[in-house]
This record gives structure tokens, C-alpha cells and sequence, in this order.
């Protein structure tokens, strides 16, 4: 018994340790943006890579799941004659909760990871050791651009799935499930509040900042060898992922907890 509470032990102070560590680290990203020098053609790169090449993934994700929850209530909403209350709850749905969660899960899939195991080769090939020789500080080289462009890109991304979503709920329900088109839209509009809107840019944007110093910390910090990159990608991917989910519901608690 004693051996297996030590080893509960060793796990949670491990765990607080590395809260703590990266909690410094994102203090220093957060002192370095707002001190020059900044590196304006990185910035631009981490625009195009983790913005627009992230849309094809985001926009299929949006389309099928906004496409699935309308089926979804419509075959729950049936069996108590609410079937009539599927605009509105895909709409509240997507915009809320689905839209910016799924848009920063697949971010954190695909661009955590992306920066993750490019810092980490980086390390491993010596190329940061470079930077450091030529007066150039890794964190605003490397971080202070990847995290601005999640900070701009990601609230973009979510305010595009919310709408790509919504349509293909619209596109179920009015071509499978016998919906008006003008009243479905309108029942759209009419639902939907300015503080839900609001509320799943300010998600897009934690959630960007999240997956991008996710990304840089584990490559950052990554050890050597193919093993020490490996390692790298896949720890930021998942610790992104459980503080996306965990920032989720903290904001909606913030917004909607009245």
C-alpha cells in the first residue's frame, strides 16, 4: 500500500511540476510579445500554416458534424414532438460548444503537433544552438510567431466552422428532413445571441494560444534522438488537447454560468 501511494504521489507532484514549468514558460512568451524584436516573415509563415492550411480539415469537421446533430435531434426531438427545435439547437450547439472545441482539437492534432516535432528536430539537429550563436533568441524566433498567429488565426477558423457547420445542418434538414428554407434560417438568426458569437471567438483565441505553446514548449524542451522528438509530439498533442477541453469549460462557465 505504501509503495503504491508513493507512486500516486511521484505521479501528482510530477504532474504539478510540469504545470509549473510551463506556466513560466508561458509568462516569458507572454513578456516576449510585447518586446521587440519581432520577426515579421515567421509570422506570415505561421499564418499560411496554421490558418489557411488548416481549413480544408476544419471545414469537413464543421460540415459532417453540423450535418450529424441535426439528425441527431431530429431523431431524439421526435419522440416528444420538439422535432421543430433543430435550427435552433444546431446553431446554439455549433456556435457554443462544437464549433470551437472541434476547430481547437483539430489544431491541436494537426498544428500542435506540426510546430512540436519541427522545434524538436530543431533541437536535435542543433539548429536553436545556431540561432543562440547568431544573437537570436530562440522564444521570439521560434515561439513569439507561431503563438500571435494562433492568437489572430484560430478565432477565425471557429467563426468559419461555426458557419460551415450550421450550413450543413441546414443543408440535412432541408433537403433529408423537410424543413422550409426560410424558416429554418430565420429561426437561425432570430436564435442566436451577439454573446454567443462573442463567446466562441474568445474560445478560438485561448484555445489557439493553448495549441501553439503546447507546441513550443514540448519542442522546446524535447530530448534527443528520433525517440526525444517522438516523445515531443505526441505529449504536446495530448496535454493541448486535455487544456483545450479543460479552458472549454471554464469559459463556458465564465459566459453562461448566470
Amino acid at each position: 500500500m505504501g509503495r503504491l501511494l508513493g507512486g500516486i504521489g511521484a505521479r501528482v507532484l510530477a504532474v504539478l511540476a510540469m504545470v509549473g514549468r510551463v506556466s513560466i514558460y508561458a509568462g516569458q512568451v507572454l513578456r516576449h510579445l510585447l518586446t521587440p524584436p519581432f520577426y515579421g516573415r515567421e509570422f506570415l509563415s505561421a499564418l499560411m500554416n496554421i490558418g489557411w492550411l488548416s481549413l480544408p480539415v476544419v471545414g469537413l469537421t464543421a460540415v459532417f458534424t453540423g450535418g450529424a446533430l441535426a439528425l441527431q435531434i431530429y431523431a431524439g426531438g421526435s419522440r416528444f414532438d420538439a422535432a421543430a427545435v433543430v435550427p435552433q439547437i444546431v446553431a446554439i450547439g455549433m456556435v457554443r460548444e462544437l464549433g470551437p472545441v472541434l476547430v481547437g482539437l483539430m489544431i491541436a492534432a494537426r498544428v500542435t503537433s506540426s510546430i512540436a516535432a519541427e522545434i524538436a528536430t530543431m533541437k536535435v539537429t542543433e539548429q536553436i544552438d545556431a540561432l543562440v550563436t547568431l544573437s537570436t533568441h530562440p522564444m521570439k524566433y521560434l515561439t513569439v510567431p507561431r503563438v500571435l498567429a494562433g492568437l489572430v488565426t484560430v478565432p477565425v477558423l471557429v467563426g468559419i466552422g461555426d458557419v460551415i457547420g450550421i450550413f450543413g445542418g441546414y443543408q440535412v434538414a432541408v433537403r433529408s428532413l423537410g424543413f422550409n428554407s426560410a424558416t429554418y434560417l430565420q429561426n437561425t438568426i432570430d436564435f442566436l445571441e451577439p454573446l454567443d458569437v462573442i463567446s466562441s471567438l474568445v474560445k478560438g483565441a485561448a484555445f489557439g494560444v493553448i495549441a501553439t505553446v503546447m507546441g513550443c514548449y514540448f519542442g522546446m524542451n524535447s530530448g534527443r534522438g528520433a525517440q526525444g522528438v517522438g516523445q515531443a509530439t505526441k505529449s504536446s498533442v495530448e496535454a493541448a488537447s486535455v487544456l483545450i477541453l479543460a479552458a472549454n469549460f471554464v469559459l463556458t462557465g465564465v459566459f453562461f454560468s448566470a
